[in-house]
């Protein structure tokens, strides 16, 4: 019997958790599968073993393990394919297709440039965006956001720079402060993360500081629960179901 396991970050904030377990359960509706469990990389409860674990309880015996993540990092090259090897060791006889993450796609710069729109704040010739990734010791994931900017930049008409919250350079304090010291009156800060949490207060920390030097800086939302968002990922869910490619103990089948 076919099984689905949502894996997601997990937070210290009870919000944030609360976000994501609201997102997928909206993805899990426009499943017709009923086999399907959530679970957390880190932090939140229940772990990628006990959602394995419920899910085979229930009868399932072939698993689609699908990553609620947005791009290719470490925590899809390393984290889930260690948990998987383990999980494969410890259920011999149960098949695992593990899926891809989001990636980049043209539709979900459609929804940065929605949340830019919701400010309310019209962007004119003195205007730029700062588009934040979360960041990765991972080459692919500086690729990827670079790739988004420009996909961005080419939809607003606007100058587009990029800066990370951890791993990667710049930083977000960098990209801020050499916002400071150039001609444009008024900064779009776009977060290319899916769910609030610590990296978005923290954000909005160094923002209010750095708007005492007299920057406008506009803190957009994150991704969030947007329709596009959980068509993106219900497509996701139906590949992984649907995909041939079973993980075995030594190699990944792709």
């Amino acid at each position: 019997m076919q099984g689905v396991l949502y894996v997601s970050h997990g937070s210290r904030i009870p919000e944030a958790t609360a976000d994501a377990i609201a997102f997928i359960n909206e993805v899990k509706k426009q499943i017709d599968i009923p086999l399907q469990e959530i679970c957390f990389l880190e932090i939140s409860k229940p772990d990628v073993g006990q959602g394995v674990g419920n899910l085979i309880k229930q009868g399932a015996t072939k698993i689609a393990i699908v990553p609620v993540l947005l791009l290719r990092a470490g925590h899809y090259y390393q984290d889930i394919p260690e948990e998987i090897k383990q999980l494969k060791n410890k259920y011999p006889l149960i098949q695992f297709i593990y899926g891809e993450p989001l990636g980049v796609q043209n539709r979900l710069t459609n929804v940065l440039v929605e949340r830019i729109e919701e400010t309310n704040i019209q962007p004119d010739e003195g205007s730029k965006i700062l588009l934040v990734g979360r960041g990765s010791r991972s080459p692919q994931t500086q690729k990827d956001i670079e790739q988004i900017a420009s996909n961005l930049q080419l939809k607003m008409n606007l100058h587009v720079d990029v800066c990370y919250l951890a791993a990667c350079s710049p930083s977000f304090e960098h990209g801020l402060r050499s916002s400071l010291e150039e001609n444009y009156s008024r900064v779009f800060v776009v977060p290319y993360l899916w769910f609030t949490g610590v990296l978005l207060q923290s954000m909005e920390r160094e923002i209010n500081v750095m708007e005492k030097q007299g920057k406008d800086f506009i803190l957009c939302s994150e991704l969030s629960k947007h329709p596009i968002m959980v068509e993106a990922l219900k497509d996701r869910v139906q590949e992984a179901i649907h995909s041939n490619k079973i993980y075995n103990s030594t190699r990944e089948v792709r």
